[in-house]
């Protein structure tokens, strides 16, 4: 089986972060320069990693400031 993509497994650690309550709702998540340089990876790769939590619902963006986690609707 060929290896996750670099953007999905960056995808996978921070959703893990996010479910393990390290980072908790309406926390500000790291910028693309701090995210690219402790993984080591493209700025490509950390906004399709981003894209895809906006996508699920883990966080919401908020231009010209930054990527937060999103507020659950637990119930």
């Amino acid at each position: 089986m060929p290896a996750k993509p670099k953007w999905a497994q960056l995808a996978d650690h921070i959703r893990s972060r996010i479910e393990s309550g390290e980072w908790a709702p309406g926390d500000k998540l790291p910028s693309t320069a701090e995210l690219k340089q402790e993984h080591g990876v493209s700025q490509t790769v950390v906004r399709q990693a981003i894209l895809v939590l906006q996508m699920q619902g883990l966080v919401e963006g908020v231009h010209g400031v930054g990527v937060f986690v999103a507020e659950r609707a637990e119930g």
